[in-house]
């Protein structure tokens, strides 16, 4: 049978993994890994797997996809189902469906999304903090969304990157910013005397949206961090405007843990 070029769009926990991409050690587990794993041992046959976005270790996603070549007559569709009792719960794939042979997922123009979930109450939520990272110090969310405003936009986003990054060049764009949050459930059974729960009992999610073109390595993580000190006043938001433009990593804040970031958005533009 003729070679096919099959896209199989993924979401995973990114806990128990160490990023998207296969390191030299096939002992470490990667997404990557336990994909391609799934596919040759499906196919029968080597394959090469072209992902699109490379997230980090313990980075969660929703919609990441990758493509590879195969001569196997499954029908495109039913490789998501077979795919799925070959690769651990932590992994699966949503959909799957053919695609030109010339496509490549690194090649193409993309609008990318990503949640940052922020747990913030004085004791950390347990069934939360896999995909949130908790802080007990009161977050400003008003302070947060005005700092965000100055990152819109296109910029060199040089202090918002990691120092080993080897992109050619840290000028990215992002075209939006929104900070929502809302209030937990209280259970009753910590309410006080009048009817009211204990101000160390309140909690809420905060949740950073960032959509963007391209991000560089640990941006979104380090606009979480940054974004995070300027709602515990530990920084202005009109800093943000000056951390751009100092071009230095050591202008901006601290890069946030991984496991509150999640890849929720991945849309391939004309």
């Amino acid at each position: 049978m003729a070679v096919r070029r099959i896209m199989i769009i993924t979401a995973y926990d990114g806990t128990d993994y160490s990023g998207w991409a296969m390191q030299k050690d096939p002992a470490i587990p990667t997404i990557e890994g336990e994909l391609k794993k799934a596919v040759e041992d499906l196919t029968g046959e080597q394959i090469n797997l072209q992902g699109a976005s490379r997230t980090d270790a313990g980075v969660h996603a929703l919609c990441n996809y990758a493509v590879f070549d195969t001569h196997a007559a499954i029908p495109p569709e039913k490789y998501a189902p077979a795919l799925n009792t070959r690769l651990p719960q932590s992994i699966r794939i949503r959909k799957s469906r053919e695609v030109d042979r010339t496509f490549n997922p690194r090649d193409v123009r993309t609008l990318k999304t990503y949640e940052y979930h922020i747990l913030n109450c004085q004791i950390p939520v347990p069934t939360m903090t896999r995909y949130a990272v908790h802080t007990y110090f009161r977050l400003d969310v008003g302070r947060m969304r005005q700092g965000a405003e100055y990152l819109i936009g296109e910029h060199d986003f040089r202090s918002f990157c990691n120092a080993a990054t080897q992109a050619q060049t840290t000028v990215r764009e992002i075209t939006n910013i929104e900070i929502s949050e809302r209030n937990l459930p209280v259970p009753a059974i910590l309410y006080g005397k009048k009817n009211q729960p204990a101000q160390q009992d309140l909690a809420r999610q905060i949740i950073l949206t960032v959509q963007g073109k391209g991000f560089l390595y640990n941006m979104v993580r380090i606009i979480a961090g940054t974004l995070m000190e300027v709602g515990r006043g530990l920084r202005e938001p009109e800093d943000v405007k000056t951390m751009l433009e100092a071009r230095d990593r050591q202008a901006a804040g601290p890069t946030a843990p991984a496991n509150g970031l999640i890849l929720t958005d991945y849309r391939i533009l004309p």
